[in-house]
């Protein structure tokens, strides 16, 4: 595709910690897509007033797949951070079924739909030796099997370790000291052990945003392209540029 030729990028899960982070690297930066589209339970951020956001804000999950299906105009790329916490659905069941379940059906509605690439937020450890017993890690591995399967131009896996940043509700009582330890060892041991384990939510986003332009721009190294944790160091931070 040319990089002159006009873009859109859908997001799934704007009004997360990580797509919080997407949705404002896209509208500041000149580079990306022309067009910004959401899909949300309430209203995204827009503290810049961009006229190249064009929000849908609706409470019925449901209805997610059926109203990305019919965008106008079809994104070239579906970004999608979406996720919740046990706690926050009230129980692995009703976790599952945004976490995995909705996430299955936005990725088959994109595809049938047309959409060339899909981009999608998953979790270090999906593939690991305890993987299969784990309700989280099933989850997240379900997801990209079948974003895999859907055969993309572009399929787009990110698997950050434990995320950094200031979230609205804190998922446990002892988030923000373990956050402190981590950016500690940072500051005082070196960054690079911190990068082996954690990474800032504007970090993913960035590397999220910037594959997918890569994506766009034909200089994706695969099809199925999956980012561990230093390449999405080294594309959101070390390589990031505007």
């Amino acid at each position: 595709m040319s990089t002159s030729a006009p873009t859109s990028t859908a997001i799934i899960g704007s009004t997360g910690l990580v797509g919080s982070h997407i949705l404002s690297t896209l509208l500041t930066s000149p580079t990306t897509s022309s067009q910004v589209q959401t899909i949300s339970r309430r209203a995204p951020a827009n503290p810049t007033n961009s006229s190249r956001l064009s929000p849908t804000v609706n409470a019925a999950t449901s209805t997610w797949p059926t109203l990305l299906s019919s965008l106008v105009p079809l994104p070239t790329t579906v970004i999608s951070s979406l996720g919740t916490t046990r706690v926050a659905a009230g129980g692995i069941t009703n976790q599952w079924k945004i976490d995995h379940d909705l996430n299955v059906d936005l990725a088959k509605a994109a595809q049938q739909a047309g959409v060339k690439n899909f981009v999608f937020i998953s979790s270090a450890g999906t593939r690991g030796a305890l993987s299969t017993k784990v309700p989280y890690s099933q989850m997240k591995r379900g997801v990209e099997d079948t974003i895999q399967s859907l055969d993309f131009e572009h399929g787009i896996i990110l698997r950050p370790g434990l995320i950094l940043g200031e979230r609205e509700k804190a998922q446990h009582a002892g988030q923000g000291l373990l956050y402190g330890l981590v950016r500690g060892l940072g500051r005082w041991v070196s960054l690079g052990v911190q990068d082996r384990f954690a990474q800032e939510a504007e970090v993913i986003a960035r590397a999220a945003v910037k594959a997918a332009k890569m994506a766009e721009e034909g200089k994706a190294p695969g099809k199925w392209w999956v980012l561990e944790q230093d390449e999405i160091v080294k594309l959101g931070r070390d390589e990031w540029k505007e």
